[in-house]
């Protein structure tokens, strides 16, 4: 997509009355709209009291001018701010009256898409702003603010010049073979693969965990009928959401709550006791359970008794879900709570009617969300991780072909890394990814 040299207009804070309201315009014909509109342009970075008239003169509102002078600006284009009262009647009025100026309504994320597209922002740092309006919770407007930061981005091109080193010897040992020392090249060689492999594993791992802070932890709780699953729902959510008798196959339906642990967003889903069913309602509910649990981030298997254990994966959770076997109803067998971890698998024992043990829980939730780099933490999106698992697998054969010696194909597994790479900052992109990435984004930013 190439920049725009139109001049487009958009309200900047949020629909409703308030004190503010902020029009923005970015393009090539401000000198003529502000002329027209406030009296000229306002001396760069200098707010200026005008008054907004409309085409007959009349005032349509006093407030303050803002001029921003390319390429010193968000959007890297001449950019003007009409600071005026937060009415709609009079945001709406001097919208219309800049397009009858010859402007015209941005679409939504127009302006951070043109940030994006003369070189102000990639594309990570622009989703991030989008993350950053879009932030419910401390923990994700930070992660947000890092990847805005450049943190994501990089990481990403760190790994970028790895790769590039990579194929430039490669390039190097196809067009001159007969001079090149091959024992050295080799052992350099690898020792850049490891590095490559080693940076995109540990950034695969830091951009999920960005996702799941980004879109939260979806965790599935799953497990017999009357183990404690509702009262475990209701326990973390405190609040008494989910009903709880001593019926067997009381829930019926797949009952949703979101809570936040230290600004991390986990979405629980209690599901029905798996089991055979007793009637046809029932029955559905179970395949609502398995449909459920088929989504899961993260599922929290419930027991009322001691068990071992293991490390099989739960038939019919995805396979790169996590799972926490919870022992619960410890009051009744007078057992203290406690955490163990073996072969990977962390087993909790709590009560979910006296909340014993729940803060074990709670901070293996916030654990698994954020791993060990809760204070370094970035967001990203699925795209971003899907990226980063297409550049992990040919870089992974990229080194398998260079074991059987066939140079050619190293050259091209490097070259689909690298451009997976690319997708993510967007210095490789498609008009279409990107219209659905800043279609996504609120109106005036």
């Amino acid at each position: 997509m190439a920049p725009t040299t139109e001049t487009i207009v958009a309200t900047a804070t949020p629909p409703g009355r308030g004190g503010i309201g902020v029009v923005r315009i970015s393009g090539g014909s401000l000198a003529g709209i502000a002329a027209a509109l406030c009296g000229g342009l306002p001396a760069p970075r200098r707010a200026r009291l005008s008054r907004f008239t409309d085409a007959g003169g009349d005032t349509i509102d006093r407030g303050v001018a803002l001029y921003f002078q390319a390429p010193h600006s968000f959007t890297g284009e001449d950019v003007l701010e009409l600071h005026a009262h937060g009415s709609p009647a009079v945001l709406d009025r001097l919208v219309r009256r800049v397009c009858g100026l010859g402007a015209r309504p941005a679409r939504a994320g127009e302006f951070s898409e043109r940030a994006f597209l003369n070189g102000k922002l990639d594309l990570v740092q622009a989703e991030a702003v989008a993350d950053l309006i879009a932030a419910r919770s401390d923990a994700q407007a930070r992660a947000a603010l890092r990847s805005l930061d450049g943190a994501f981005s990089r990481r990403v091109e760190a790994i970028h010049a790895i790769i590039l080193r990579l194929r430039v010897e490669i390039e190097a040992a196809i067009d001159f073979s007969e001079d090149a020392s091959e024992g050295a090249s080799r052992d350099l060689l690898e020792c850049l693969f490891a590095d490559a492999s080693a940076q995109l594993d540990a950034l695969l791992a830091a951009a999920r965990r960005g996702v799941r802070l980004t879109d939260g932890l979806h965790a599935v709780i799953v497990g017999a009928p009357n183990v404690g699953k509702s009262s475990l729902l209701n326990a973390l959510a405190e609040n008494e959401r989910a009903i709880v008798t001593d019926v067997p196959g009381t829930t019926r339906d797949v009952l949703r709550e979101s809570i936040l642990l230290d600004g991390v967003e986990v979405s629980l889903a209690d599901t029905a006791g798996l089991r055979e069913a007793a009637d046809a309602i029932e029955g559905e509910g179970i395949r609502r359970a398995r449909e459920e649990l088929a989504r899961a981030d993260l599922v929290l298997q419930v027991t009322d008794r001691p068990v071992v254990a293991t490390t099989d994966r739960l038939t019919g959770a995805p396979a790169a879900a996590q799972r926490v076997v919870i022992v619960n109803k410890i009051d009744l067998e007078g057992l203290p709570p406690r955490r163990e971890e073996r072969e990977g698998v962390v087993t909790i024992a709590l009560s979910a009617r006296t909340g014993e043990g729940l803060d074990l829980l709670r901070a293996e939730l916030r654990r698994l969300a954020l791993g060990a780099e809760a204070d370094g933490a970035f967001s990203a999106r699925s795209r971003h991780v899907l990226a980063l698992e297409r550049a992990r697998s040919r870089v992974g054969a990229a080194q398998g072909a260079l074991r059987s010696a066939a140079p050619e194909l190293v050259a091209e597994d490097l070259r689909a890394a690298q451009q997976a790479l690319g997708e993510i900052t967007g210095a490789v992109s498609s008009e279409d990814l990107l219209g659905a990435i800043f279609s996504s984004f609120c109106i005036g930013k």
